[in-house]
């Protein structure tokens, strides 16, 4: 069994983490979060220490490395606010834990050499949950894939809309300087999807990019990618709201839906499963889609291009 600590106990994705952490068989021991209204700890680690300050987290992480504690911890799980990442993955790495990090890994390219610095000079190492690409549908459809030409190219449409609360525009998330905007917060995992599926990225149009709508073409070396990214609830397709829906998750290839609705709920586990048999995704699986993800955010709009996706005409 290892022991945890996990930072973000109050965020929307760390009941995924408590859950992946329990069912590998581990132990939370210690969490941080500023916030002291976290009763989801009560559900799994009910016994693990709380601190809502930093400071007094990292000297307990600390304490424990350097006593005979069975409470030592081994890896610690962060679910921080984006623009915290790359300093809780070093606060884990500088008290003799690895780091399993949540996406984004960071928010720009330029943060990896110092990530790699600090595990060559700690001898730890640091895991990215990048669950998509452990989704049964995902590795059938890689298989596929591989298996056509070298020279075969597709033509992919991506969407993702997922409805979000007036509260977003009011949260860390609205704030492209903590989360990087729409094409990080909910965007960077279908990046690196689209990446891992066809390859480097090789040309890129923005056509819209606001702080609810982000739209736009990539060329990869195996597809060429129309791709449309909303929080806004009104862009959902008809029968989906109708159901009172406010998600929707789609990518054709050559015209055809590949079918990955179903089937998250146990990615997380499975991904800290991979971790533990020493097969967890590294820095260098997450560069390509932070790099994308900064190149998107940098890009002058252009909404004159041709290769608009089907749902830019709502815009």
């Amino acid at each position: 069994m290892n022991n945890f600590a996990l930072i973000g106990a109050a965020g929307y994705v760390a009941p995924r983490h408590f859950k992946a952490i329990k069912e590998t068989g581990n132990q939370v021991v210690s969490i941080l979060d500023k916030s002291d209204s976290v009763g989801i700890i009560d559900s799994f680690f009910p016994d693990a220490s709380f601190f809502n300050e930093t400071e007094r987290f990292d000297r307990h992480l600390y304490k424990l490395l350097k006593s005979d504690s069975d409470q030592k911890v081994d890896y610690v799980s962060v679910c921080s606010p984006n623009y915290l990442h790359d300093a809780h993955i070093r606060l884990a790495l500088r008290n003799g834990a690895h780091a399993i990090c949540e996406k984004p890994l960071v928010l720009n390219p330029w943060n990896f050499e110092g990530l790699r610095n600090i595990e060559e000079d700690t001898g730890k190492n640091i895991y990215h949950i990048l669950q998509l690409r452990v989704h049964p549908s995902i590795i059938k459809l890689k298989e596929q894939l591989e298996q056509q030409k070298k020279s075969t190219k597709w033509d992919v449409d991506l969407t993702y809309i997922t409805g979000r609360g007036q509260w977003y525009y009011y949260s860390w998330k609205s704030d492209p300087e903590k989360s990087g905007g729409i094409t990080t917060n909910i965007g960077s995992h279908f990046f690196d999807l689209l990446i891992y599926l066809f390859g480097s990225v090789q040309n890129l149009v923005v056509h819209a990019h606001t702080p609810s709508v982000a739209s736009g073409f990539i060329e990869l070396t195996r597809a060429r990618v129309r791709w449309f990214l909303s929080i806004d609830c009104r862009f959902l397709p008809f029968e989906i709201q109708k159901k009172g829906g406010r998600t929707y998750r789609s990518i054709l290839i050559n015209n055809e839906e590949i079918e990955f609705s179903d089937g998250f709920t146990d990615l997380h586990t499975l991904s800290y499963q991979k971790i533990m048999n020493g097969e967890g995704f590294r820095l260098e699986d997450a560069y390509p889609y932070v790099s994308l993800c900064q190149q998107v955010r940098d890009a002058e709009v252009n909404p004159s291009h041709s290769e608009h996706h089907p749902f830019y005409a709502q815009i």
